[in-house]
């Protein structure tokens, strides 16, 4: 969703990439379960400060991604609060499309350098019209976590690699 006059800047603290071994080879159907956080760090007039996590694993385990940073959201009040308001269609909040596109990048490289599948670059989007959504499911957990199921074929081999960077 986009809000005009809002400003969404993301500062990445923490990234890591595990590839995990996939039993079997050839062509497998991929699945993306994605866990959100999201948590409220500062307020102020015209400006809130939110820290997030996503966790992205795959079914079956080919690769493990986990991103934790801050996402200050500015502009007006009003605009503010619909950003944080819940997509009534991927059951998280607007804000987190923004997020995902900046940690899907990190996410992308990473997933070259392990020689791994990435994820889809529209996981938390909303669909679009006349696209099939039977693919996609989301559950809704309790304490605020949202999972997110996408399908996405690929080739799998058998071998184990980690890539991480961190700054605080």
């Amino acid at each position: 969703m986009y809000v005009p006059n809002v400003s969404v800047k993301v500062e990445i603290s923490s990234l890591l990439g595990v590839r995990l071994g996939a039993k079997g080879g050839g062509a497998e159907t991929i699945n993306f379960d994605v866990r959100a956080k999201l948590e409220e760090k500062e307020r102020k007039s015209q400006m809130v400060v939110v820290g997030f996590g996503l966790l992205l694993n795959t079914k079956p385990n080919v690769v493990k991604f986990e991103i934790e940073g801050t996402a200050t959201i500015t502009g007006k009040d009003a605009e503010i609060k619909k950003m944080l308001e819940v997509d009534p269609e991927t059951k998280v909040p607007y804000v987190f499309q923004s997020i995902y596109q900046h940690a899907f990048t990190a996410m992308y490289l990473m997933s070259t350098i392990l020689n791994a599948p990435p994820p889809p670059n529209n996981l938390l989007m909303p669909p679009k019209q006349g696209v099939p959504v039977e693919d996609v499911s989301v559950e809704v957990g309790t304490e605020a976590v949202e999972a997110v199921s996408v399908q996405a074929a690929t080739a799998a081999e058998e071998e184990t690699s980690e890539v991480g960077a961190s700054s605080k």
